[in-house]
């Protein structure tokens, strides 16, 4: 009988990826803080993974190996939002740092979570696979 990853794993493997890509947006607001204009950006994670079970993904083709990929998928750009700030900067910034640490630290924690449940999920697997 052959297992099937995708029913073993349901999203969970696809969550652990746009947490991912969440931390690198969030890294991304945090670094420009200092910066004029720089406008906060953020992935809506429901929106995302609602989007996963439900569509069929498109793919972009890689023509040439000289391109680069960026640092975001292109079919998750989309889903980038702004970030509304409570207090507006003088400068024209919308990043508010205390507020960008607390999502880190929530998307990480619930990053560390996925990791974990994949985790008991692939040694739960291999258990059954060794039969013990």
């Amino acid at each position: 009988m052959a297992i099937s990853f995708d029913n073993a794993l349901g999203i969970h493997d696809d969550a652990l990826m746009v947490r991912a890509r969440r931390a690198e947006v969030i890294a991304n607001n945090i670094a420009n803080a200092d910066t004029p204009n720089y406008l906060a950006r953020d992935i809506d994670f429901k929106s995302i993974l609602a989007g996963v079970s439900s569509e069929q993904k498109l793919t972009m083709a890689q023509t040439d190996e000289g391109h680069a990929s960026g640092f975001l998928d292109p079919d998750m750009a989309a889903d980038l939002m702004y970030r509304i700030p409570s207090q507006a900067s003088v400068d024209g910034n919308t990043v508010e740092v205390q507020e960008e640490m607390a999502s880190y630290t929530e998307n990480a924690l619930a990053y560390q979570g996925s990791f974990t449940f994949l985790d008991k999920k692939f040694k739960g697997l291999m258990t059954a696979i060794k039969g013990e």
